[in-house]
């Protein structure tokens, strides 16, 4: 269903738009990606709305079929790309699993902020953007994908998510929508 209204206290929650990861080959322009979801942040923050920057700084645990992912980690990998223009009012959550709330603080600080929805944008969409959105939902958030905000390695997977399970998830949207409800509170 696409978006239809965004709580009171909506927070932007952006997955590791960061540069370690930024170079990595995606279906879609990762410049778009982060230009959209800048957007977004400036639009939350001038609404004094939570904005969360998400960045990732290990591998999930366990043995999978891949075998080891050991992804070369250079000076600044963690840090958020200059376009978000991180401001001291974000909240900045480091994981180690895919998914933002999982060993972090999110979810109290989201409530700490009274935020009863998120919107969820970044890379990748079937893995950090989607167990994040996953993890909202179950722990009781309205979920809105920004569905032209995400991008992924794998076209396949990306449309998996876009198309059979965000919309399980809550009502999804593209950045101009989600802007437009923005605006319409002001």
């Amino acid at each position: 269903m696409p978006v239809t209204t965004l709580d009171p206290v909506t927070a932007l929650i952006v997955i590791d738009l960061q540069r370690g990861i930024a170079g990595l080959p995606g279906v879609h322009s990762l410049p778009e990606v982060v230009e959209r979801s800048a957007a977004l942040a400036e639009a939350f923050r001038a609404r004094s709305l939570p904005v969360v920057l998400v960045n990732v700084n290990a591998t999930p645990p366990g043995r999978t079929d891949l075998g080891p992912r050991s992804v070369p980690r250079s000076d600044g990998w963690t840090e958020f790309v200059d376009e978000l223009t991180p401001q001291p009012g974000d909240h900045t959550v480091t994981k180690r699993t895919w998914g933002a709330f999982s060993h972090t603080d999110l979810d109290a600080w989201l409530k700490s902020k009274s935020a009863t929805q998120v919107v969820v944008t970044g890379v990748a969409t079937s893995a950090g953007v989607e167990s994040t959105a996953r993890q909202a939902h179950e722990l009781g958030y309205n979920v809105t994908p920004a569905i032209d905000a995400m991008t992924d390695m794998s076209a396949e997977a990306h449309e998996n998510s876009l198309t059979r399970i965000f919309p399980r998830l809550g009502e999804t949207g593209t950045t101009d929508d989600i802007l437009t409800l923005l605006k319409e509170r002001a």
